[in-house]
């Protein structure tokens, strides 16, 4: 399998999209809930729009508003104290999203009240909405059924970021693309999330058709990060036909634009789901030092929806699950599915895929591998007893990654998604990961 490329142009990038160099002219215009209707339709490139605390009644109208590479339009409300809070209203999606580009919108707070609205929603008839920042939200309140979504894009879509956001009670946490396929989400980073007790998805991203052309939309192979989320189904999800899993990543492109791109997901806390699996993908895929804890049922599945299996990459995880921990199956046999340097406790620990390295036990087994894998959340704890996971050096297990979940250095061969011999960062529970 052909190695991605590191991480440092995606990390420049990111910082890039937190550190805009200031612009000559800019203007920081201070709004309220009396006057912020027009504050924001006058913004230009580089300019802030600073909202204060209060309850905003009008939703967030963001059509046609166009900023500028290096010089975004951002709209924010408090970073501490009160906040600014948007209500939902009937009839339309609190912030909408139409024609838009290069605008950041942080630090607010939205209220759906149980109504059948979207939080923030890129409306199905526009033509992009590209190099869109969403970062510090919380979104409440978006769980009147499973079709109503807490952040959703069903317009041709690409370098959106989607950060440090808290998601809780949607009937679906965040949507990517649209129903047919025909609405990409391409090149995207999705970090610092924490996704809980949505009735259908945390995440999904769907399949992709035929990439349609659309003039600046990336056609040079590129990828979707997913890193360092948080996404849980502890309570509250659908049962039955309606079940979901946590995350479920759809197909790119088959042919043409696209066909080579992937998803990377690390770093991810993947936990519970009474109904259905933590995660199920299909199509090109690299999942890597995460780790997944589901003690009523399955946790990775990579098998067909739309598509099949592609080019896939499993290593370097912790898996503690009460039945199938991962199960690789109906891959596209002119591509490799490797299963590799995984710690996997479960009722059926591996099942399909190329294995190489894993190590594997029961499920209650756990306990005797891992630090505190059972134990209450905001103690848990995946650690390798000691050095129980280190493989013999003579085993030269491909790294995606240099760095395990918690940013550790792996300076010998090992399993699972922590390197031992060191204590854990951090304990886990549900809250955003530091």
């Amino acid at each position: 399998m052909t190695t991605p490329p590191p991480l440092l142009p995606l990390a420049l990038w990111t910082i890039a999209a937190l550190v805009w160099p200031p612009l000559a002219g800019a203007v920081i215009h201070a709004a309220t809930p009396r006057d912020y209707v027009a504050v924001v339709g006058s913004a230009g490139p580089g300019d802030t729009v600073r909202l204060a605390p209060g309850l905003y009644s009008r939703g967030l109208r963001l059509h046609g508003l166009m900023g500028s590479p290096g010089a975004p339009i951002v709209i924010e409300g408090p970073a501490a104290g009160e906040p600014a809070v948007f209500i939902a209203a009937p009839g339309r999606n609190t912030v909408s999203l139409l024609d838009s580009a290069h605008v950041v919108v942080r630090n607010l707070v939205l209220d759906g009240r149980g109504l059948p609205v979207d939080g923030v929603k890129c409306e199905g008839h526009a033509r992009f909405a590209h190099h869109i920042t969403l970062e510090g939200l919380t979104i409440r309140g978006h769980g009147h059924d499973q079709q109503t979504v807490g952040l959703s894009s069903k317009c041709p879509a690409w370098n959106w970021v989607i950060r440090d956001n808290v998601i809780e009670g949607a009937g679906t946490g965040i949507y990517l693309g649209n129903s047919d396929g025909s609405d990409p989400f391409v090149a995207g980073l999705i970090e610092g999330n924490m996704i809980v007790d949505s009735l259908g998805y945390d995440l999904q991203i769907k399949h992709q058709a035929p990439r349609p052309q659309v003039a600046g939309m990336p056609t040079a192979v590129s990828e979707t990060h997913i890193r360092r989320n948080v996404f849980s189904k502890a309570n509250g999800g659908s049962q039955g036909d309606m079940a979901r899993p946590n995350v479920l990543l759809g197909h790119f492109p088959l042919d043409g634009a696209g066909v080579d791109d992937q998803y990377r997901v690390y770093g991810n806390f993947f936990h519970d789901n009474p109904h259905e699996s933590l995660l199920q993908a299909e199509g090109n895929v690299s999942i890597h030092d995460n780790i997944f804890f589901n003690p009523h049922g399955d946790a990775l599945r990579l098998q067909p929806h739309h598509a099949r299996p592609r080019q896939v990459s499993i290593r370097h995880n912790t898996v503690v699950a009460s039945a199938t921990g991962i199960r690789v199956i109906g891959g596209d046999e002119r591509f490799r599915q490797v299963v590799a340097a995984n710690a996997v406790f479960a009722g059926a620990a591996l099942q399909g895929g190329e294995q190489h390295w894993n190590v594997t036990g029961t499920y209650a087994a756990a306990a005797e591998w891992l630090v505190a894998p059972f134990a209450s959340l905001g103690a848990l704890d995946f650690s390798p007893r000691g050095r129980a996971l280190d493989l013999p050096a003579a085993r030269e297990v491909p790294a995606i990654d240099r760095q395990d979940f918690y940013g550790h250095a792996r300076h010998a061969p090992s399993a699972g998604a922590i390197a031992p011999g060191q204590p854990a960062a951090w304990l886990l529970g549900l809250s955003r990961l530091p």
